[in-house]
């Protein structure tokens, strides 16, 4: 199976192609560049993966939270090439892309927003919680009660910090595929597509706060 995968949630904008569950070709690009690059770094990956779009069996894409320009740009981008090829799309949330490959069984994967605002959604075998907002309340809502060791992807240092004020010890892990797009590809071929494109939606985690018009 071949895979075309675009993140734009997890900072820059990434692609991917994963050819029989394998990385074929990616490439990605910090900053925002999604809308000035994003098609032209779709178009470098086909020729790194020697495949033609009619090669393409699915499209992926990463669906937040995160930010929310390059949500809007990259979900835009993966529908209508889906469109256009005629190929399901399958949506992956960016608590699974940055725990993808990773192995563990209970995890706090984060997802910076604004500053000072994080998305968080805390795993085990258990249970699953997620909450959005400000650092200390979402701390607050999805960590459990006993302060054990915590693993944690995907955290900035003020989110390890204010874990660090709670007195919880933590193993930080880099995601364990790279770049977001990456892990989408492999993520999807494992995945049931939704029947329509109509079905994937940005998942914003919290909308930005909205600013005064200035008179």
């Amino acid at each position: 199976m071949n895979v075309l995968a675009l993140d734009a949630a997890l900072g820059g904008f990434s692609t991917a192609i994963a050819r029989g569950g394998r990385i074929a070709a990616s490439r990605c690009e910090r900053g925002h560049v999604a809308l000035e690059r994003g098609l032209a770094l779709v178009d470098d990956v086909f020729t790194e993966a020697q495949l033609a779009p009619e090669q393409i069996d699915r499209l992926a894409v990463g669906i937040g939270p995160g930010s929310f320009t390059g949500l809007r740009i990259a979900i835009a981008y993966a529908k209508s090439l889906a469109a256009v090829w005629r190929r399901p799309l399958v949506p992956v949330d960016s608590f699974d892309l940055l725990e993808y490959g990773s192995g563990l069984t209970e995890v706090l994967a984060v997802v910076v927003g604004r500053p000072g605002v994080i998305s968080a959604r805390y795993r085990s075998p258990s249970a699953t919680r997620r909450a959005s907002g400000r650092i200390g309340d979402v701390l607050a809502e999805v960590l459990p009660a006993e302060n054990a060791p915590l693993a944690i992807v995907g955290a900035p240092k003020d989110v390890l910090d204010a874990l660090a004020e709670r007195a919880i010890i933590v193993r930080a892990f880099e995601p364990a595929v790279a770049p977001a797009a990456a892990a989408a590809a492999l993520a999807a071929g494992f995945r049931t597509p939704p029947a329509s494109l109509h079905e994937v939606r940005a998942d914003y985690g919290e909308l930005p706060a909205a600013k005064p018009p200035r008179f």
